[in-house]
């Protein structure tokens, strides 16, 4: 059996714990503890107070305290639910992403934002279904904002945000065990680099966590209907400038770029991809599709309709190659 997502991102950070003996961890109700085929890791019980801190539910306070506490030198883990994914903005807005730069360089921030993202489910209500809010951090100069689709990547993404020396935003949906094995010694995945996760000649889909199980599921259909599809997985939102060539040469070979978003359809991330592919690869056929520009309804019936499924993805892919 695979390691799930919440296993590998807890390993990830036992670890380095065991690496840095500063690296503190800062969370809410969030349980620092998952299990795996017989095993276990319970960093509460393993590290005890104060490097693995049970807080009180006040968001500001953990970003604060972990931003604070990563400029004095200690590097900080902030763990933060998904209702409240846009509550320390202004923290990372005006602080985190500024004043490694406003110090010419001189101060390092090894900050690590664990954010828990909305997913698009049923009963859950507009406030606690906006999923997409990855774009908002992703605008932000500074900061750096990565994005795992399967356990091999969480895990080695984290292990690469935690000894960046610039604040990191991972955000974490919860995505099935699937992908590569995850190894139990420490790795890293590069901050920057995409991965193309199926090659092709006809079209370049890009998509990123969630999308990537819908886009996986497309890929095979387009093959049975004889349609090569190359499948690029950013990884990486912010900078994008290691992204971006992998994306540009799929793109000059296929001459077509298709885009998949969990998030709103305007200002979206795939958005920003688009307009780069555009302005280097003239003469481009493009489609983006993303959830339409409103609240996620409760209705699962409603839900599923808007949500960018593989059967949508399909179609926009036959018709771009097709005509």
């Amino acid at each position: 059996m695979p390691k799930n997502m919440s296993y590998a991102i807890l390993e990830a950070i036992q670890g380095e714990m065991r690496r840095d003996k500063l690296l503190t961890l800062l969370y809410e109700y969030q349980s620092p503890s998952a299990g795996w085929s017989g095993r276990s890791v319970n960093l509460q019980a393993e590290f005890g107070q104060p490097r693995v801190r049970f807080c009180a539910i006040d968001e500001q306070w953990i970003v604060g305290s972990a931003l604070g506490m990563s400029m004095s030198g200690v590097p900080a883990i902030a763990h933060i639910p998904s209702m409240t994914t846009f509550i320390p903005f202004e923290l990372m807005f005006n602080h985190a992403g500024k004043l490694r730069h406003m110090t010419g360089g001189q101060a390092a921030f090894p900050m690590v934002l664990w954010a828990d993202m909305a997913g698009r489910s049923p009963a859950q209500g507009g406030q606690h279904a906006d999923a997409g809010l990855e774009s908002c951090y992703a605008r932000l100069t500074g900061l750096k904002v990565v994005v795992p689709s399967n356990p091999y990547d969480a895990k080695g993404l984290m292990i690469a945000a935690i000894r960046d020396v610039d604040p990191v935003v991972f955000c974490h949906y919860g995505m099935p065990a699937s992908g590569p094995e995850v190894p139990d010694e420490p790795y890293m995945v590069p901050i920057g680099e995409p991965v193309v996760r199926t090659e092709g000649k006809d079209i370049t889909i890009v998509a990123y966590a969630p999308q990537t199980t819908e886009t996986a599921r497309a890929v095979v259909e387009l093959k049975k209907d004889g349609i090569s599809a190359e499948f690029i997985d950013p990884r990486t939102l912010a900078p994008l400038e290691g992204v971006m060539p992998t994306i540009i040469d799929s793109v000059k070979k296929t001459g077509r770029l298709l885009t998949s978003d969990e998030g709103s359809y305007t200002f979206g991330n795939c958005a920003e991809i688009v307009a780069r592919v555009a302005e280097a690869v003239p003469g481009t056929k493009f489609k983006r599709l993303a959830f339409p520009d409103a609240p996620a309804p409760g209705a699962p019936e409603m839900l599923n309709y808007m949500r960018v499924s593989a059967a949508h993805i399909v179609a926009a892919a036959k018709k771009m190659v097709r005509g």
